[in-house]
C-alpha cells in the first residue's frame, strides 16, 4: 500500500467542530501503513448548495474539490454524506456547468472517493484494525452511508472486530435521525421528534456510547441525549477505530 496516494477529506463540519476524527482517521490510517495527506486547499464537497438547490453556485465548489484532489488514487473521508455528494451529487453539477473539462475531472475524481469503512474494508481488505474499546457500544447507520453509498454492514464488521468492545443493536436503526442539514433548520419541529425517537432508542439499549460514520447525526442524536441527561456520549467511528490499549 505503501506506493498508493491517498488523500483525507476532512468535510467542513468535522474541520469546523470535530478535528479529533479527522485526526483519528490519520493516526488509524498511517498505523495501517497508509501515508495519507492532506491537501490544504480542500474545502466543502458542496452538498449543502446542491441539496437546496443552487446548482449554479456548486460548480465552483466542485471545481475546487477536483482540483484539490486530483492526481490521488483514493480520497478517503469520514462521512457518508459527503462520499456520497463526491460520487453522485458531482457528475450532475459538472453535467449542468456545460464544461466538458469540469466533466472529465469530476469522473476521474468521484469513483476515487471512499467513506472510512468502504475504504478499510474495500480496498485496504482489513476489518480488524487492531482496536481496543473496552465500552458498550451501539451503531447508528446514517441515511446517506446506508442508502446513497450502501456501506451495508461494513462498519459493523469493523466494530465486531475491536477487542473488549460490547456491540448492542439499536431498534429502528435505519430509521433518519431527523438532522438531514438544513431539514433540521426548516422544519425543526419534525426534525426534532425525528430526533427524539432516536435518542429514545439508544437509551434502550443501555449502550455507554453511540457510534455513527458522520459527526452531522452524531452531533443531532448527541445534543439531545446531552440535554437529556442521558450520560451516553457519542463518538465518531473513526475514533473508536483509532483506539488502541
Amino acid at each position: 500500500m505503501g506506493r498508493m496516494r491517498v488523500a483525507l477529506s476532512v468535510t467542513c463540519v468535522n474541520d469546523a467542530m470535530y478535528p479529533d476524527t479527522g485526526k483519528a482517521v490519520v493516526a488509524l490510517l498511517r498505523r495501517l501503513g497508509v501515508d495519507v495527506e492532506f491537501p490544504e486547499a480542500q474545502t466543502c464537497c458542496a452538498q449543502p448548495m446542491v441539496n437546496t438547490g443552487y446548482l449554479d453556485e456548486a460548480v465552483p465548489v466542485v471545481r475546487t474539490f477536483v482540483d484539490a484532489f486530483a492526481g490521488y488514487d483514493a480520497i478517503v473521508t469520514p462521512s457518508g454524506s459527503c462520499a456520497g455528494s463526491a460520487r453522485h451529487q458531482h457528475s450532475l453539477v459538472a453535467r449542468r456547468s456545460g464544461d466538458p473539462g469540469l466533466e472529465r475531472a469530476v469522473a476521474e475524481t468521484s469513483p476515487k472517493v471512499y467513506e472510512l469503512s468502504e475504504f478499510l474494508v474495500d480496498v485496504l481488505g482489513v476489518t480488524d484494525v487492531g482496536a481496543y474499546f473496552p465500552h458498550r457500544v451501539t451503531y447508528h447507520p446514517t441515511c446517506h452511508s446506508l442508502r446513497l453509498l450502501g456501506v451495508g454492514d461494513r462498519p459493523r464488521r469493523l466494530l465486531e472486530a475491536v477487542r473488549g468492545i460490547r456491540l448492542t443493536d439499536l431498534p429502528a436503526a435505519e430509521e433518519c435521525c431527523g438532522f438531514g442539514g438544513t431539514f433540521a433548520v426548516k422544519n425543526a419541529d419534525t426534525s426534532v421528534a425525528m430526533g427524539a425517537d432516536k435518542a429514545r432508542h439508544v437509551r434502550e439499549t443501555g449502550a455507554e456510547v453511540l457510534v455513527a460514520g458522520d459527526n452531522s447525526c452524531l452531533m443531532h442524536i448527541g445534543g439531545m441525549l446531552s440535554r437529556q441527561r442521558s450520560g451516553v456520549r457519542v463518538m465518531h467511528l473513526a475514533e473508536i477505530l483509532a483506539a488502541t490499549e
